[in-house]
Formats: C-alpha cells, sequence, structure tokens
C-alpha cells in the first residue's frame, strides 16, 4: 500500500515508511479526518472493499476515532450501495455518508472543527490534495490512500501508527459489479418542457449568457505583453481556483477574477501578482489581464512543466481566452489542460528546448510567426527585448487537423456552430 502527499498526488512512499516520513517532517501525525469517495474511487468495487474493512472491525466492536466521511460517485453508486447494506456496515462503525457530489474533494467542504490558519492531517482517497483544494486551508496536510487504506487509518486516527501492524483483519473483499444489478434510479429528474425559454437576471452573479469566442483576425498575434512567468507547480487550481469561486461556476466574468491568483510569477517573485507594462504599476494578474483587454493588446502566459495538472477544469482554459490570452508557452503540458486550451482557441506550445523558457522577459514585446500552421510543423516565437535586442526561437504544437479547425473557428465550440449551419 502507498500513501501519497502531503500537497501533490506524486509525493509518494510506502505504509512502512510513512511513520518515519511523518516524524521527519514534523508533519501532524494525528488525523483530523478521513475520506473516501468523490468522482475518484467511488465505484462498486470500492466501496465494497472499504465496506469489507469496515465490518471486520465492526465484527471486533471497533469505532473509528476521527470523522470518517464517505461520498458515493454517483445516485446510481448511492441507491445501489444502499439496497446492498453498504451504508449501513459504515454508519455502525461511525461514517457518515455525504451527498454524492464533489463534496470536500474540490473545496466544498465548510469546516467547524478546524479553523483557517490550523494545522492538521487529513487522508482521502480523492485524486488531488493540492495546499487549500479540500478545505481552503493551506495548512490542511492531504495525504491520499485507497479507500480501504483510507477506512482503516480512521480506526488508528494516526498517520504514524500502521493499521496491518495493529488490526488483525483479512485482507479487503469487493465485488466489482453487484449481484442484483444497479439501481437505476430517477429521483430528481424533471421531464423538459420544451417550451419558454432561459432568463437571466442581468444583475446576477450567478448566472450569465456565454458569448461565443469570435474567430482570429490578422495582427491578433503580434506584440503581446507577457501576462506572467510561472515559477514551478501550476495546477488547475493555481490557475482557477474552486472553493469560494465555485459558486460563479456560471459567470464568466465574475469568476474569471480569480485567473491565476494561485501562481507563482517569476517577476514578481510573488503569488498571483505582474506589472502592468503600460504603467509600470504592480496589479493583481486578473486586473492586469482586464486592463491589456480594454486597451486591445493581448497577452500571453509562459509555464514550466506540466502546466495545467490537476482536474478536468475548463475555466482554467475559459478565463484566459476570455481575458485577452493568445498562447501558453510551457515546457510541457498535462494533457487534459492542453486540450481544453485547444477548444478555447488558444494556442498550448511547447518549448523545444527548456532552456528557451529563460529567454522571456517581463517586459518582452512577443509575436507568434504562424505561418500556414500545419501539423508538426513549428511555430516561431520572435522576442523584442526593452534593450532593443530582438531573437526568434522554435517551439512545438500537438494540433490534428481537426483541432486546427477549432484554432482558426475561434474555439471548438464555434467550429460545432458553424457545422450545423451548414
Amino acid at each position: 500500500p502507498q500513501v501519497n502527499g502531503p500537497h501533490s498526488p506524486d509525493l509518494s512512499r510506502s505504509l512502512s515508511q510513512l511513520a518515519e516520513e511523518v516524524q521527519k517532517n514534523n508533519w501532524p501525525a494525528e488525523l483530523s479526518s478521513c475520506l473516501i469517495g468523490s468522482c475518484t474511487n467511488s465505484s462498486y468495487e470500492d466501496m465494497t472493499k472499504a465496506a469489507s474493512v469496515a465490518r471486520q472491525a465492526a465484527e471486533k466492536g471497533l469505532k473509528v476515532k476521527v470523522p470518517l466521511l464517505i461520498t458515493p460517485g454517483s445516485e446510481q453508486i448511492y441507491q445501489t450501495i444502499r439496497r446492498d447494506g453498504l451504508l449501513d456496515v459504515f454508519e455502525k462503525v461511525g461514517g457518515k455518508v455525504l451527498a454524492n457530489a464533489c463534496g470536500p474533494c474540490i473545496g466544498q467542504w465548510k469546516r467547524l472543527e478546524i479553523s483557517a490558519g490550523q494545522r492538521n492531517s487529513i487522508l482521502t482517497s480523492y485524486n488531488r490534495n493540492f495546499k487549500g483544494r479540500n478545505d481552503a486551508n493551506a495548512e490542511t496536510h492531504a495525504f491520499i490512500a485507497s479507500p480501504e487504506m483510507v477506512v482503516a487509518f480512521a480506526f488508528t486516527g494516526r498517520l504514524d501508527e500502521n493499521p496491518l501492524t495493529i488490526f488483525s483483519l483479512q485482507a479487503p473483499q469487493g465485488k466489482q459489479l453487484p449481484s442484483e444489478g444497479f439501481v437505476f434510479a430517477q429521483q430528481g429528474y424533471e421531464t423538459p418542457s420544451n417550451s419558454g425559454k432561459v432568463i437571466i437576471d442581468s444583475e446576477s452573479e450567478r448566472l450569465a449568457f456565454l458569448q461565443p469566442f469570435t474567430a482570429w483576425k490578422k495582427g491578433d498575434f503580434e506584440k503581446l505583453s507577457v501576462l506572467l512567468k510561472v515559477k514551478g507547480k501550476c495546477t488547475t487550481d493555481h490557475i482557477s481556483p474552486a472553493g469560494k469561486w465555485l459558486r460563479y461556476r456560471g459567470h464568466l466574468d465574475k469568476i474569471s477574477e480569480n485567473m491565476f491568483s494561485g501562481a507563482l510569477n517569476v517577476f514578481t517573485g510573488e503569488i498571483g501578482t505582474g506589472k502592468n507594462m503600460l504603467s509600470g504599476e504592480k496589479e493583481n494578474l486578473n486586473t492586469l489581464a482586464r486592463t491589456y483587454k480594454k486597451s486591445g493588446k493581448g497577452w500571453i502566459a509562459v509555464g514550466d512543466t506540466n502546466y495545467g495538472e490537476g482536474s478536468s477544469r475548463e475555466h482554467a482554459a475559459m478565463e484566459p481566452r476570455y481575458l485577452g490570452c493568445r498562447a501558453v508557452i510551457a515546457r510541457s503540458f498535462a494533457r487534459i489542460a492542453e486540450t481544453n486550451l485547444k477548444q478555447q482557441g488558444l494556442l498550448p506550445l511547447w518549448f523545444l528546448d527548456s532552456g528557451d523558457y529563460e529567454k522571456i522577459l517581463a517586459d518582452d514585446a512577443v509575436t507568434l510567426l504562424l505561418g500556414e500552421l500545419q501539423p508538426n510543423e513549428p511555430v516561431y516565437v520572435h522576442l523584442s527585448h526593452a534593450d532593443g535586442s530582438e531573437e526568434t526561437f522554435p517551439v512545438r504544437h500537438t494540433f490534428t487537423k481537426e483541432q486546427l479547425e477549432w484554432f482558426k473557428a475561434g474555439s471548438s465550440l464555434e467550429w460545432i456552430r458553424g457545422k450545423n449551419l451548414q
């Protein structure tokens, strides 16, 4: 068994090494909560394995020592495990079943027992554990393990106590599919009336009609400003944080106020700020992007390795596009983030030479020489430095022929609309 974290899903060690690392790094050893489910590790098989551990513990008269929160992966999973008695198993040992939603995984977790800034550790079976993701508290040390191991740790209540050496439980058994089939529930479904129209209050901060992104025109990729150059990890949580911002996910202008608010900018040495090349003032990146957009000036963002790691959050691509971004140039991209940028009509470009990352300066004017922009053909980045010097270097893209049609149309949505009109 492995336990990953804190603060990154790729920081991993075996269970036998965990206690030593907890002590060495002075991480809080006592767990404040254990959580399983959400969209990841919440299948019927996952739930039966976790319940297998809970059932054995219940037979020994054990109760969880810390809150154990269970989030089924869907209404279908919830209704099926309810029918099959798994909910009763979890509740018997002190577990609490939540609504089948993103919940604590993506920041929709209002914790009353932990105050802001309080150091604590949690163990989850979620897919991500970046700082502040689960509860908006950067001092929550989030670790990741399999659902069955998370449940086992709920009975020890501590990261430095290995449940495999404390309890004499059999290896958890799970069922890939329910023997009686899944429950196909229709609760909450309302048949569309196919009449009327959508009306949104013009004063709403929660909802707004989404305006199409228009096709690019000549000159849109010339003399661009550099909004920021990211240093280190830049996940979707750094580009477009969740938590309190999720209330605005239906209002692109409002949620764009969080754009790059968690990103560390090389040029300022700070998180979420950049230098306005028009005024010389330092501003938060959202405000700066709006200033450039209002003046008709496009901009680029420069990323480090694995740009966009994290969730499949489209807002991390929609917000830059909405606020005037033309391209993101990075040492490497997370796969889904790169595709999302393409779908919104942006250019995700890879440095051919990783060292070219260092060449881009805060006060550069950047022109992207796209040429005919064909699959497998390079793009050239031309830098005009403030001292009058210039240099050009190649970058690559991974657009397919069809994806290039998205770009030419302005976005994949506009490409689809155009096809339908034909």
